[in-house]
């Protein structure tokens, strides 16, 4: 059992932000979708809530109105072991040039991503300083991650 499941908040695009990330990730599936009934706060029938896992990660989408919006301060991070499936990541989630900067993007829900490499963690926190820092210097000046890129700067003499 999942102790901790994301719920995110939606006007009213649950369903439909459930279906888009389940048709993305690789072993993902839609759980359960729950509807309002009479007395609720949105019409009855409506979508309350989408349960949903991807790549074995339970969330919870909810429609609850338009009061709340994601912000980047809540991201999810998605590891990937190559360039190829950076590009597919990238590729299917960015919908917001503007904000695309250092391997991060918001979907066409407002969902903030972190698309990263899995070498990327330990190339910034190798024990040489020097190169840790070519390849932190190397990523901010990134959108999506370029893996040949962070190498490059990492081997740097």
């Amino acid at each position: 059992m999942q102790k901790i499941t994301p719920f995110l908040w939606f006007d009213h695009q649950a369903e439909e932000a459930a279906n888009f990330y389940v048709a993305i990730f690789k072993n993902s599936k839609i759980i359960r979708v729950d509807h309002y009934g009479k007395g609720a706060p949105m019409p009855e029938g409506t979508v309350l809530t989408a349960s949903f896992e991807l790549s074995g990660q339970r969330f919870v989408a909810l429609n609850a109105g338009p009061m709340f919006q994601f912000t980047p301060a809540v991201s999810f991070m998605v590891e990937c072991e190559d360039q190829a499936e950076v590009d597919y990541y990238w590729d299917k989630l960015s919908a917001d040039p503007e904000a695309e900067a250092c391997g991060w993007l918001k979907d066409k829900f407002g969902v903030s991503w972190q698309v990263a490499p899995r070498q990327w963690g330990q190339l910034i926190s190798d024990a040489d300083p020097v190169k840790a820092g070519r390849v932190m210097q190397a990523m901010m000046q990134m959108k999506k991650i370029d893996i040949a890129g962070l190498l490059q700067a990492y081997d740097a003499a």
